[in-house]
């Protein structure tokens, strides 16, 4: 489940070990729940005293062996016929209504409702009944069986020109039994689908693709196994090729073996735990005796290969076209007016067919047929599978300019007074032009995704490997590439060098620069047990790393596809493109026919004045023009074009700038945000206490004090309890002082603890949990802790044998420049509000200092979830930062949830964006980056319209008839195609985005 599983980033910032599991997925719009529900009981925030939390661990804990006694259940349906978040917030609400339920959530992308319940009162098939009464179907499913069915398949598509494509492909993916959800981005070229695979293979999904007339190729399965291209070098036979087979799988771990002998490549799969590339490359040539060598496909590279093979292409054709059009272009439009050359193309060579005619006919078949032939292929496709598209356009405009030019060449040839007219170069400039702008379009997107090469390129190209005999003593080193390196190996890492993969140190002591990922300016200290992050820079000392996640599981590589995921994912602005797009084409061809219709019959009207028709053109010869050029200049790709482009382009440099951003949507709802509420530990402070002032009330040694105290707080895990041990540790000289032991401990969540240390009852906590103790807080006690709230300091009471003995004074200090981001947030119009546990003088206090006027504190989680709730009815656009567990209600609830990336993976899980270096101004960067992003949106949406709504009456001629001008196909063709380039040109004008000055690195 979502919620439960433990995110990357925990390993990356706290050191998970190797049982963290790794999967970084972009989440749907509502998380999943947890298996538990969220702890009630816990109060306020991580750090915070005086009616605050004492610790989100405990108060989980309470709360989940709480759940346990109640005897809770959790039940998964699969909800059918929801479109919307009011969909959802329809069954949520109709499911909360019946008695029993605990909680509910519900995820509108995927389909589904998850709730907590208590069984003595209601019942599965009762919760099932309540969401179908209410308009949908529901299906109770089997959660943990069904989480590790559901798997998310990635495709790379060829041949998609423009949105009725990638529309296409997403409709017939759609329909294919077991997907749950497909999305078909036409700016990288993928497709993301989500389907379950006891029903439906990848294959399967590729013939589906296929079958729409596309080329798909897999990138990968998303099942939990890794997959390696392997180039083979030598003679490929069918005894080797068995050879190889039978020994490859032999190997543990492995999976599946494809062989392509015409590309020398082979592929396999396999499980990272039990087996490597670097075994695989072993057994291949020990298995062929050296006559076969491998090593890794230099083309593994998929998406890269694949664009730069398009590219090429691309170029190939363009230049060949040129090779023929331009002299097409001469010998009707230059040399036509040199007197010479005009004499002897105007000569006859049959009847009344000329030189100039006969050779502009030779020069543009090849263009039309064979170099246009892709234009051919793409709309015979599209037309079989109803769905008209670019290249149908392309093909209509360029056959009718062509096949009547033939048929008035060869009249001319069989008549002894007709004189032809021909458009020879209509057909051939515009394929030229075409080729030239989709060659321009594809190496503009490129770039568009230069931010995931860009952490892709922080690894290593190669490492140094590490050889141990059998006894664990290193006996030697040798260099293999990166890309070899295997779970368990042990790496060696010099002072400079980049850490190859992710893993923990076994030897040596350095400062390693882990900014690229963490964006922690200060190199960290780094020894014996401590992990690293594949990527990293290591500073001054050598290192024996020991490989942990490796491929695909690494931290960066899992950040890549948290990118990758959040650049597929639409943004809900794009359903206004995707409409547009269903019936734009077929509208053009009917508007282009009208127009011919309309200039034909025109011309045909005698007694109606129409002077202005060129005396060496006739009626039908100009609607034909008119005809092909409103066909060509509507083409719809600039409109389909703009939103992916920017989305692209936006969350690739939020993730140079350490904010990632999961997707189009949260990118949307970002830009549209007025007010901003903030958590206060961990989120306005820094989130690690430490100790300012101890004020004892009785005659005793504070050492002593201390002792009794860290005994009894050691057993917490709660920041304000690891800062008063941390404290207490100073008192002593020794490094590893051992406390007295503390007997009968107990935890209280939001309160304290309470245990029996040196034959004393010693209590620790907040005021009310003194009160709640029987213990009497004298007036003197009361007047300090009122003292510590106006300095925006925590008070803990300790009392002993029921008397009160001391109060420890805590401080979370404020971030740097928070009060400079609530100021800048104020410019930008964004109200900026504190929801805290704390208690209301330490929140009064904090506020006062970073400039935030509105407080609420003392607030329960579910309470910041419902001033999220009550912020939304009163017409504001909501984002909540927090880094808390309880602070995922109200991520969850807020319109933009930000996660501060130092914080708990849960609440990373349940944000719509992350902030990597928990660094405040990132939240400015966040919202001023949306806010630029959406407004080049709009802009390429203003320009891909209007393009259209001026270009389109222009080339339909109505300025004709006042100012003879016309729009020839060929040039129509080039504005066509430099609209699209012009679109993608202004969306990667956000590569040079800086964040706001004040800010601004």
């Amino acid at each position: 489940m979502a919620a439960s599983t433990r995110a990357i980033f925990l390993s990356c910032f706290h050191g998970g070990g190797a049982e963290v599991s790794r999967h970084l997925a972009l989440r749907p719009r509502y998380p999943s729940m947890p298996r538990r529900p969220r702890p009630t009981a816990v109060a306020g925030d991580a750090g915070e005293g005086g009616g605050s939390s004492r610790g989100d661990l405990e108060a989980a804990k309470g709360a989940a062996e709480k759940a346990e006694e109640e005897e809770e259940k959790v039940a998964a349906f699969e909800v059918n016929g929801m479109s919307c978040a009011a969909c959802a917030g329809s069954v949520e609400k109709a499911v909360k209504r019946l008695p029993g339920i605990h909680d509910a959530a519900v995820d509108v992308l995927g389909g589904r409702a998850q709730v907590l319940f208590y069984p003595a009162f209601v019942s599965e098939e009762k919760i099932r009944e309540a969401i179908e009464d209410i308009g949908f179907e529901a299906k109770l499913i089997n959660e943990e069986v069904r989480e590790k069915n559901i798997l998310v398949c990635r495709l790379h598509i060829k041949g998609m020109t423009c949105t009725s494509c990638t529309n296409t492909v997403e409709s017939a993916l759609q329909a294919f039994p077991g997907v749950q959800r497909a999305s078909v981005a036409l700016a990288t070229e993928e497709a993301e689908i989500r389907y379950d695979r006891r029903i439906v293979a990848a294959n399967e999904l590729i013939k589906a693709v296929e079958e729409t007339g596309f080329e798909a190729v897999l990138i990968t399965t998303g099942e939990d196994r890794n997959r390696i291209d392997l180039k083979i070098d030598g003679v490929l036979n069918e005894r080797l090729i068995m050879i190889l087979e039978s020994s490859i799988q032999a190997l543990p771990g492995v999976e599946d073996i494809k062989v392509d002998t015409e590309l020398h490549k082979i592929t396999i799969s396999y499980k990272p735990d039990q087996t490597g590339p670097r075994d695989l490359i072993e057994v291949i040539e020990s298995a062929t005796s050296g006559d076969i060598t491998a090593s890794i496909y230099p083309e593994a590279e998929g998406r890269e290969h694949h664009r730069y093979g398009e590219i090429k292409r691309y170029k190939q054709s363009f230049l060949w076209s040129l090779i023929f059009t331009i002299p097409v272009f001469l010998t009707s439009m230059v040399f036509m007016y040199i007197p010479g050359l005009k004499d002897g193309l105007e000569k006859k060579v049959v009847n009344m067919m000329s030189i100039g005619e006969l050779l502009r006919w030779i020069l543009s078949t090849p263009v039309q047929f064979i170099i246009g032939h892709k234009f051919y292929s793409g709309a015979y496709k599209a037309v079989c599978h109803g769905s008209p598209n670019m290249d149908v356009l392309i093909a209509l405009g360029t056959n009718t300019a062509y096949f009547y030019s033939v048929y008035s060449v060869l009249r001319a040839a069989i008549s002894e007074n007709y004189t032809s007219t021909d458009f020879f170069e209509t057909s051939s400039m515009l394929i030229s032009f075409i080729l030239l702008g989709k060659y321009l379009e594809i190496l503009a997107k490129g770039k568009t995704s230069e931010a995931i090469a860009k952490l892709m390129d922080l690894a290593p190209e190669t490492a140094t490997l590490l050889i141990h005999d059998h006894e664990g003593n290193v006996v030697g080193e040798k260099e293999i590439d990166s890309r070899l390196i295997q779970k368990n190996d042990v790496i060696k890492v010099v002072p400079g060098g980049k850490v190859a993969s992710d893993g923990f140190v076994i030897w040596g002591q350095s400062h390693v620069n882990e900014s690229m990922i963490t964006g922690e300016s200060r190199p960290v200290a780094k020894r014996k047990g401590d992990t690293v992050i594949g990527g990293t820079v290591n500073e001054n000392g050598v290192l024996h790393v020991r490989a942990t996640f490796v491929g695909s599981e690494s931290a960066l590589a899992q950040i890549v596809r948290l990118v990758e995921s959040a650049q597929m994912a639409k943004a809900p602005v794009q359903k206004f493109a995707d409409q547009i797009s269903r019936v734009f084409v077929p509208l053009v061809i009917v508007l282009s026919l009208l127009t011919w219709l309309v200039w034909f019959l025109a011309g045909r009207f005698h007694g109606y004045p129409y002077s202005w028709i060129p005396s060496s053109m006739d009626s039908f010869q100009l609607a034909l023009q008119f005809g092909i050029s409103v066909m060509v200049i509507a083409c719809p790709c600039a409109l389909g074009l703009a939103t992916p482009t920017a989305v692209m382009v936006a969350t690739g440099v939020g993730a140079s700038k350490g904010i990632l951003i999961k997707g189009g949507q949260a990118l949307e709802s970002a830009h549209k945000v007025d007010c901003i509420v903030f958590d206060k530990t961990g989120t306005l402070t820094i989130g690690k206490p430490i100790v300012v002032n101890t004020r004892l009330l009785k005659n005793m040694v504070l050492r002593e004090f201390y002792d009794c105290v860290a005994a009894a707080e050691d057993n917490s895990e709660h920041p304000l309890a690891k800062a008063i041990v941390e404290h207490a540790k100073k008192l002593h000289s020794e490094e590893n002082h051992i406390w007295p032991e503390a007997k009968d401990f107990i935890s209280v969540p939001g309160n304290g603890v309470k245990a029996k240390v040196n034959d004393k009852v010693v209590i620790v906590g907040n005021k009310s949990f003194m009160l709640s103790s029987g213990i009497d807080i004298p007036m003197e006690a009361l007047e300090i802790l009122a003292e510590e709230e106006e300095k925006a300091q925590t008070g803990i009471i300790v009392a002993m044998d029921q008397e009160v003995v001391g109060i420890v004074s805590v401080s979370d200090p404020i971030k740097p420049n928070a009060h400079e981001v609530i100021s800048y947030l104020k410019s930008m119009n964004v109200e900026s509000i504190m929801v805290t546990g704390d208690n209301w003088g330490t929140a009064n206090a904090i506020g006062r200092e970073v400039g935030i006027e509105k407080i609420i504190a003392e607030a329960k989680p579910e309470q910041k979830a419902e001033k999220v709730k009550e912020l939304q009815l009163s017409g504001k656009t909501v984002a909540m930062v927090g880094d808390g567990i309880n602070d995922s209600p109200a991520l969850v609830s807020a319109d933009v949830g930000l996660a501060i990336g130092a914080g708990t993976d849960v609440a990373i899980e349940a944000a719509d964006i992350v902030l990597m270096k928990s660094n405040l101004e990132d939240v400015v960067t966040a919202i001023d980056l949306s806010r630029k992003t959406f407004f080049r949106i709009r802009m390429n949406y203003v320009w891909a319209l209007g393009y259209n709504v001026i270009g389109i009456p222009i080339a339909a001629g109505v300025l004709f008839p006042s100012s003879r001008f016309r729009l020839p196909p060929w040039v129509a063709g080039a504005a066509m195609a430099a609209s699209s380039v012009s679109v993608v040109c202004w969306s990667l004008l956000l590569r040079y985005y800086k964040s706001p000055k004040k800010f601004g690195n």
